[in-house]
């Protein structure tokens, strides 16, 4: 038991693409294998919209309009989740940071900590393909977020605003990028592999 504890994996992970890449998909997948929780600004929003809460009523009117939620608010939601106990052990990042100005946000936290990111998984995926993916989920959920106007203009906000942070993460390093079309267990594998190589260990692989 304790040995078990001693050999624990550790991972600090981002996953980024463009919106309808699959990365909540395969963010959710991969802090399952190694054991940490996902820290999803669009799950913590989501959450307070479905509550009704002033949070959720602010972020309605702003993801409506097909706008992101502003750096300043969205950066202290994150740094309030990864404060917390479950988080102190690795985490996976989905939806943050978006654009350089969160970069710096981010930095700054986990320096504070001493801590670094360790890899950041680039899910690679067509504009056409993440067009025809929206779509779909706009129809088959009734989001009213997903109109035609709405993916097209957030997809704009990635290539103009995330876009960016590639080459800085790559500058660093730390940045894996993977095949984001094929099958959901062809991604997973794609990542775990990449992960794999720097020497990252899932749960199962350290028991």
């Amino acid at each position: 038991m304790t040995v078990r504890q001693a050999h624990r994996p550790t991972a600090r992970l981002l996953i980024v693409g463009p919106q309808g890449s699959g990365k909540g998909t395969q963010g959710v997948r991969i802090a399952e294998s190694y054991g940490i929780p996902v820290v999803s600004t669009g799950d913590i929003f989501r959450a307070n919209i479905k509550e009704g809460t002033a949070l959720g009523q602010q972020v309605t009117a702003i993801l409506d309009k097909g706008d992101l939620v502003p750096d300043e608010l969205t950066s202290e939601i994150v740094r309030d989740r990864l404060s917390q106990d479950d988080a102190q052990n690795g985490f996976l990042l989905d939806g943050y940071p978006r654009n350089t100005a969160q970069v710096a946000h981010l930095d700054a936290f986990l320096e504070g900590r001493g801590e670094a990111l360790d890899a950041v998984i680039l899910l690679d995926v067509p504009r056409e393909e993440s067009i025809a993916r929206l779509t779909l989920r706009a129809a088959e959920q009734g989001r009213s977020d997903d109109t035609d106007e709405a993916i097209a203009h957030r997809l704009d906000i990635y290539e103009k605003e995330t876009a960016p942070i590639i080459e800085l993460y790559s500058s660093r390093g730390i940045v894996d990028r993977i095949d984001g079309v094929g099958s959901l267990e062809e991604i997973t594998e794609r990542i775990a592999a990449a992960l794999a190589a720097r020497g990252l260990r899932s749960a199962a692989s350290a028991v």
